[in-house]
Formats: C-alpha cells, structure tokens, sequence
C-alpha cells in the first residue's frame, strides 16, 4: 500500500473499523468553560449531552489546527511508509477543518504529497466515504483513485436527522439553511438533511413521533433507490443521549429494508451542535 487514508472523529466511527480499515483519525476539539477537549479521547458524546442539559457552561468547538494535522501527517507516513496521504473531512460548509488541512499540506508539500478532500457530508456519510478510501488504497488504488472512491461514496450517501430544537445549531452558527425555519421553530419539530454541504431543512412536522416516521420514509426511499440502480446499501443510525429511540429507529428500518443499521453515539463535536435527544439516519449506497 503506497496510500494512506486519514480522517477526523466526526466520521463517528468505532475504534475497531478505524483499525480493521486501516485509517488514521484526527480529533476536533470541544471546549467546555474555556478548557479544551480532544473529541472521542478526553470528552465522549454522553459526557457532552450531560453537559448540554445542565446549560451551566458554555460549550464552544474547534476544528484541528493546521499544525495538527502536520504532526498527523508526519507521523502515519513514518509508520505506514506511505509515500501518499488522502485526508478526508467534514463538509467545509460547518467546519474550517478542511481549510487548516489544506495549509498544512502546503506546508508539507516538500516533503510529502497530501490530497485533501472536502467529503460534503459529516457522521457515518463521512466514515462510510474514508472506509472505502481505505479499501481502494490496500487493493492498491493510486490516490487519484483513492479520492475517487472517496468522493463517490460521498455523493452517492444521504443523511437526515432530527433535533429536539434548533437552539444549539443556531448558538453554534451551523444552521445554514435551516435557519428559515426559527421563526416558527416552537411549533414544529424540524427534519433536516445536507444540502451542498450544509445544513437544510427537509420538511416541517407537527410532532416528534411524525418526523421520526418521516426518517423512515426518506430512508426507505433511498435504499429502494439505491437498488434500483443496482448498489448494496449500507445504513447507520445516529443518537445522541437517545439509544433506546435509535435502536428502536434501527429495528423499524431493518423491518423495511432487509439491512441492519449500525446505531452509533454521535461524535462530542456534532453534539454540541446537534443537542441531546439528536437522531439521524445515514443510507449509504456501496459505489465501489
């Protein structure tokens, strides 16, 4: 293998498959009274949604510091003796952290060849995307192939998610699009997806059992889709301090697709964003 692959902790994946695929994470940053955190190692989502509920400290995060990233850079080169690094990352449209890999590819660019990807997507859309990164790279992808399987898995993936209020998106500036929907936030309980890289309304709906009704739907819609066109699908459910309603999510979407989801915490930094009581669904469509 003459590539590697490296990502960051809002791919949400489990330290197993980030193993098992041979990836490289990089953590962002939460802070919480001003002290900074490493996401996934010093602070874990249900440690965040805790905090988030009591509301007592402010909750900030940062992206990876284009230092860090050289540091990362240097080092999975010296362990894997890869010639080549494909880092791949959170949609640029909610996070800087694909502007400060860039600088620090410039910074390398004597000495190593960085391709860095804006994925578009964040959660497992982003963790599905490095996944098959990785895979192409150990059948011994070149890294323009590599960024290829990247970006298709990528664009072939569709996320939505629902929050109990649009409060921490706004207070953290992530809203984007969504923020037609405050002026009527109090009577709506808002499904939102990823549009161009960020953050949309999908629809508005009365209550919370309907919009997780309508996770469903737009799920099931997609896996049909995705087979239609001849593609395997994989699917993941996201929760945040809300396990026994995604479990529950998963149960229904296996009973309507034949596929069982992986239900998986979301990472500390789309938590502070995203709030307590977050659920998404992520179809990810096999393009490779």
């Amino acid at each position: 293998m003459s590539v590697a692959v490296v990502t960051d902790s809002t791919s949400c994946l489990d330290p197993e498959r980030v193993v098992a695929a041979g990836l490289t994470v990089v953590p962002l940053h939460v802070h919480v009274g001003g002290r900074g955190r490493l996401a996934g190692r010093e602070i874990q989502p249900g440690e965040i949604a805790e905090i988030l509920r009591r509301g007592k400290e402010r909750v900030t995060t940062s992206g990876v510091a284009p230092g860090e990233f050289s540091a990362a850079y240097r080092e999975v080169a010296q362990r894997t003796g890869c010639g080549e690094i494909v880092s791949v990352h959170l949609s640029g449209g909610v996070s800087a952290t694909v502007e400060a890999a860039q600088l620090a590819r410039e910074e390398l660019a004597d000495e190593l060849a960085v391709h860095v990807v804006d994925s578009r997507v964040l959660g497992m859309a982003l963790g599905y995307a490095a996944c098959s990164g990785a895979a192409a790279a150990a059948a011994g992808a070149a890294a323009p192939e590599v960024v290829e399987a990247i970006r298709a898995r990528a664009e072939a993936g569709r996320t939505w998610f629902y929050v109990d209020t649009l409060e921490h998106l706004r207070r953290g500036g992530r809203i984007g699009r969504a923020q037609a929907l405050l002026g009527s936030a109090l009577a709506i309980k808002p499904l939102l997806t990823l549009k161009d890289g960020e953050v949309a309304p999908q629809e508005r709906v009365r209550t919370r059992s309907k919009a997780l009704a309508r996770l469903v739907e737009h799920a099931v819609a997609a896996v049909e889709q995705a087979r239609r066109g001849g593609l395997d699908v994989e699917l993941a459910v996201h929760e945040l301090s809300a396990r026994e309603a995604g479990e529950e999510l998963a149960g229904q979407l296996q009973e309507r697709t034949g596929v069982c989801p992986v239900v998986v915490e979301l990472d500390p930094v789309v938590g502070v964003h995203t709030g307590p009581g977050t659920l998404g669904v992520v179809v990810a469509p096999v393009t490779g």
